[in-house]
Parts: C-alpha cells; sequence; structure tokens
C-alpha cells in the first residue's frame, strides 16, 4: 500500500503544469487503497486525514489548520479550487445546454464544423452510387475564451479562526457567479454566433411572434416547427418571456402548476425542459437541441494564486476561470423574439 503520510507537498506541485490533484494521485494511487478504510478517498482526501483537517460537518476545523506545517499549506490553494468547483457545479444550470465540454490547455482553440451544403437526408444508397458525404472542416475563426473569476480580499488575520465549512460557502458563491457570468457568454454565442460580427456565418435564426408583445402557444408551435433536422429539447427563456409561458392557458395543468411550485421548473407540451435566465433579452426565448447546438471550452481548470494562499496572502488572491463557447450545429438553435408595434 502506498504511504500518504510521507508525501512531500510544496507550492512547486502548483507549478509543473499537471493538477495538483492528479499530481497526487500519480504519487498516491487510489487503487492501492481498495479494501481498506480509506477506499473512497481520493489522494487529496486522504492528504486531510493525514493533517487531520476537517472542511466540513459541525466539527470543521478553522482556516488556521491548513496552515500548521508547509506540507499542510500546500492543500490550501486545492480545498478553495475544489470548494468554487462545487459551487460552479451546484448552480450548474449550463450543463443543461451544452452538448460537449472540451478541456485545453491552451488559449488557442479551432473547433470543427460541418460543411454547407451536406445531404443531411438518411437517402437510400443506389447499388454503385456515391454515398453521400459529411464533410467535416476547421472553423475559420478560434474560439473566443473569456477569463471569469473574482478577487479574494481578506487579511489573514480576518479569516483563520472562521470555520473552513463556513469559509466554503463564500467560495461556493464565487463558483456560482462564474456559472453564471460564463452562462451569459453561453446564450450570447446561441444568438449572435460564436465569431465577432458573426463572421462564421452561425447566428441564430429569429422566429417573431404572431402579435405585438403578446406570447401565444401557437408562438410555440411556429417555433417547434421550424426544428426540422434537430428536436427542441430547451428553452432558455428571459424573466419577462418565462412570466408570459406561466400564464399560457395550456401550460395551466395541475402537474405543471405541481413541477413549477416544487421545483421552479416547468414543462411544456411540446417536451422542452424550461430554463429562466436573467442573461437572455428581454422579450427572448432561445430555443435548441441541446444535444447538438454548443460546444464549451474550458483553458485548464480553476486557476487561483496558490503563491498567496500559500503564504497566507489573501489580500489579493484571484481565483478565475478561462472558457468560451462554439456553436456545433448551427440549425439546432433557433431564437423567439416578441414583435414590436
Amino acid at each position: 500500500m502506498a504511504n500518504y503520510q510521507n508525501i512531500r507537498l510544496d507550492k512547486t506541485m502548483y507549478k509543473a503544469g499537471v493538477p495538483f490533484s492528479d499530481q497526487l494521485e500519480k504519487l498516491d494511487p487510489s487503487a492501492a487503497y481498495a479494501g481498506t478504510e480509506l477506499a473512497g478517498l481520493d489522494a487529496f482526501q486522504r492528504q486531510l486525514k493525514r493533517f487531520d483537517i476537517r472542511v466540513s460537518g459541525p466539527k470543521s476545523d478553522t482556516i488556521a489548520k491548513f496552515f500548521g506545517t508547509s506540507d499542510s499549506a500546500a492543500l490550501f490553494p486545492e480545498y478553495v479550487a475544489r470548494a468554487v468547483l462545487q459551487g460552479m457545479d451546484e448552480s450548474a444550470v449550463i450543463q443543461s445546454i451544452i452538448a460537449s465540454k472540451t478541456v485545453i490547455n491552451s488559449l488557442d482553440y479551432r473547433t470543427i464544423a460541418t460543411a454547407d451544403g451536406h445531404d443531411v437526408s438518411a437517402s437510400v444508397v443506389a447499388e454503385g452510387a456515391a454515398i453521400p458525404e459529411t464533410v467535416i472542416k476547421l472553423k475559420d475563426n478560434l474560439v473566443r475564451l473569456t477569463k471569469r473569476g473574482r478577487m479574494l480580499v481578506a487579511s489573514y488575520e480576518a479569516v483563520k479562526f472562521q470555520r473552513i465549512d463556513l469559509f466554503s460557502i463564500t467560495l461556493k458563491q464565487i463558483g456560482a457567479y462564474i456559472t453564471k457570468a460564463q452562462l451569459a457568454d453561453a446564450v450570447n454565442v446561441l444568438i449572435n454566433g460564436d465569431a465577432p460580427d458573426d463572421a462564421n456565418g452561425n447566428a441564430a435564426e429569429v422566429v417573431k411572434t404572431a402579435e405585438a408583445g403578446k406570447l401565444s402557444y401557437d408562438d410555440l408551435l411556429a417555433l417547434w416547427g421550424r426544428f426540422s433536422d434537430f428536436q427542441m429539447n430547451t428553452l432558455i427563456a428571459s424573466p419577462d418571456m418565462m412570466q408570459k409561458l406561466l400564464v399560457l392557458t395550456e401550460l395551466r395543468d395541475p402537474v405543471a402548476g405541481l413541477n413549477f411550485t416544487g421545483s421552479g421548473m416547468i414543462g411544456t407540451p411540446l417536451g422542452a425542459n424550461v430554463i429562466r435566465c436573467a442573461a437572455v433579452p428581454a422579450g427572448t426565448i432561445v430555443a435548441l437541441d441541446k444535444n447538438f447546438a454548443l460546444e464549451m471550452v474550458t483553458a485548464g481548470d480553476i486557476t487561483v494564486d496558490y503563491d498567496k494562499l500559500i503564504n497566507t496572502q489573501l489580500e489579493r488572491a484571484a481565483v478565475t476561470s478561462t472558457s468560451g463557447f462554439a456553436k456545433i450545429f448551427p440549425d439546432a438553435v433557433k431564437v423567439l423574439t416578441l414583435k414590436t408595434a
């Protein structure tokens, strides 16, 4: 069995270009603990146990516990990153709208696209005839990556006696903020395309309501009818359009009411998942096939100022995430807007 208690930890592990947790797993493989009392813990969690650091529960330790030794202090940036990531996961509406997530190790990324004019129908191929082609090529423009994050502004003296589980709540909120900002980026790409000035020519088709300022069930049917090769399985609605959806007679049934009361989510007779999003422009609903519409690209994991955190310099310690979005199949997205007078 690997001895997790003898691993030397220091801040240089954050400079290696390999995630801290991955380095710990290489030094202390979890597979070696199968069938033991430590089974189910990853390498980082075993290090917390090594230094007897409790990060949750009624007996949670204080922040100062991380800084008992230089080795245990090296765990603090990873704890911060994990707490922020947990906050991102708990508010992960974005996972409901992306078809794929790509992790890259640079800031330059060019995604693929299907060439225009290819045959999308599943036509019968006669004997000896050529098989219809789907041509895949690289897009002309790089995916725009945006850094999102927060600056931790606090003195070590102010937080060292705070319980770790309470501090985690603040870090989770940072994660929720990052996810909210990323969702706004995703919505912008869905509506306006994934290159400046629609250079890739994949802005969403816009459908207007039949009556000015009003949303009807017929408008939803018209929107649904615009999807020929894809399914309309997700609707992202602005707050005002969410209200209009909720008062539609066709959606006023006991089951829909119970679902909304219990979860805050509504279903439609068209089978689409409905998401309320303040990043969507007023009077707008973004409809998509989540299985084919959007790719999320991230440059690595959550990034923290490990040097400042380890040296207890929390006054200006940044927590960031760099990501971007790209359209996969442009026809998998349509936009419904209120007709103006």
